[in-house]
């Protein structure tokens, strides 16, 4: 087919698409070139790149050196067809959307394209009226579906916690340095407990920054080895959804020894190199990590790089466990009991004498979550469970003394003295003479786990 069987004419393009289409980069894939000639000539001063291709492997070198919004391709190639150079681009999770043109013949191939991957196709001869319309609809598709994902995002990282709650000097003093770090776009490492807040203190950070973009969290103890590079990394990954943002690492030490590898190229060039790109991506993200155990101690094993080590901890931040802030447990107490009995529409429940020396001389080893949950169930029953302020074993799927082969010698040593400070109601001293040990060494081996 040529050229001269294509209609032209003005097409009328609103407000919304004009801005999408300047913006957007395209590749024109087609064997004839009267057809590549004319699609270039119609699209180049109307978007921001344009390519041209006269087979699939020609067009995969060019994609391979930009980065491009649309595919305008041809389903009739020489060498790799249209559809099967897409089936490869799915394979190796490339998500560029795809435009086939297509012969009247090929009806039946193109609808299939679509159920492959495809995002629309256009019969041949056509207008530049058709394909304008094509190109508009896929494109804010894609904006739509970007939009959407980000937004699940945002609703699925929604806690039940309003804010940061804490009269304690340690946490006054934690709250202080966030202020003062919110105005960098410094690396952030947030170390503590588990349910002591570290994830809330991260939104605290960013609700304080002059950062534009969203703050987007990841849990990379749920990372699949088989997909993280993509979903952390990828075109619709979390850097790109936090990209003028906040990205947080939960959990960091979950990270396989590869993607730490990855995240650190990452950290130091501000650049994504992914085959979905075609080529790297620039990013502007500043990362917030935690972690509940000591990366210093997982380096010098081994089990952590001490390079990303080195450069998520340009900032630290340690927050105290709650049995070190007894006199906030009042102050949470009031304000989950408030929240919850909003949420469940019932009167809140009325605290006796007993029972707050008995909140207060609990140890808390699930910190400011295991509050908030004995407060719901307080609310849920009328009363505080005495159950509830049990200490149970720990957890590990086992049965009877001791603790799981599995278990190294620090992991099991650490469990112990935990146990026996909360035993005591966190007195250092009977701890000490408990153990046996000095209430120096006590202290010298808290200092080596949750930080001086």
């Amino acid at each position: 087919m040529n050229a001269a069987n294509i209609h032209t004419s003005d097409t009328t393009e609103d407000a919304e698409f004009v801005p999408l289409l300047r913006s957007a980069s395209i590749l024109v894939v087609d064997d004839e070139p009267g057809m590549r000639n004319f699609l270039k000539r119609a699209l180049e001063n109307r978007c921001a790149l344009l390519e041209v291709a006269g087979s699939a492997e020609e067009a995969e070198a060019l994609r391979l050196r930009y980065h491009f919004d649309v595919l305008l391709v041809d389903i009739r190639l020489p060498g790799l067809t249209g559809i099967d150079w897409l089936a490869r681009l799915r394979e190796r999770g490339v998500r560029t959307h795809v435009i086939y043109m297509t012969a009247y013949a090929e009806m039946d191939m193109a609808v299939g394209a679509l159920r492959n991957g495809a995002d629309d196709f256009i019969m041949k001869p056509f207008r530049m009226e058709q394909m304008m319309v094509s190109i508009k609809r896929t494109l804010m598709r894609g904006q739509i579906l970007r939009e959407n994902s980000l937004l699940r995002l945002q609703i699925q990282q929604m806690q039940r916690e309003d804010g940061f709650i804490g009269e304690n000097q340690l946490i006054k003093n934690v709250l202080a340095q966030v202020q003062r770090m919110a105005a960098t776009s410094s690396s952030v490492l947030i170390v503590g407990r588990s349910g002591t807040g570290k994830s809330l203190l991260a939104k605290t950070l960013h609700a304080q920054s002059r950062r534009q973009g969203a703050i987007v969290a990841v849990g990379c103890a749920v990372l699949q080895d088989s997909t993280e590079e993509h979903e952390l990394f990828g075109p619709e990954g979390f850097f790109i959804h936090a990209d003028n943002g906040t990205l947080v690492l939960d959990d960091v030490h979950e990270l396989s020894s590869r993607m730490q590898a990855m995240l650190v190229q990452v950290v130091e060039e501000g650049k994504l190199r992914h085959p979905g790109f075609g080529q790297v991506r620039q990013v502007n993200v500043r990362l917030i990590a935690t972690t509940s155990v000591d990366l210093g101690r997982r380096v010098e094993s081994g089990r952590f790089r001490a390079d990303l080590h080195y450069r998520l901890n340009a900032l630290p931040l340690k927050i105290p466990p709650l049995c070190e802030r007894e006199d906030d447990i009042q102050l949470l107490a009031d304000a989950f009991m408030q929240r919850f009995a909003h949420q469940l529409r019932v009167a809140p429940v009325e605290l006796l004498h007993d029972d707050w020396v008995q909140l207060k001389a609990y140890g808390w080893p699930g910190n400011v979550r295991e509050l908030g949950n004995v407060i719901e169930r307080t609310i849920l029953l009328g009363h505080l469970s005495r159950e509830s302020l049990i200490v149970d074993p720990p957890t590990g799927g086992w049965e009877g003394p001791g603790f799981p082969v599995h278990f190294d010698l620090e992991t099991v040593e650490r469990a112990h003295i935990e146990a026996v400070l909360e035993s005591v109601g966190n007195n250092k001293s009977a701890a000490a003479r408990i153990l046996g040990v000095s209430r120096k060494t006590l202290e010298r081996k808290q200092a080596l786990w949750y930080g001086a």
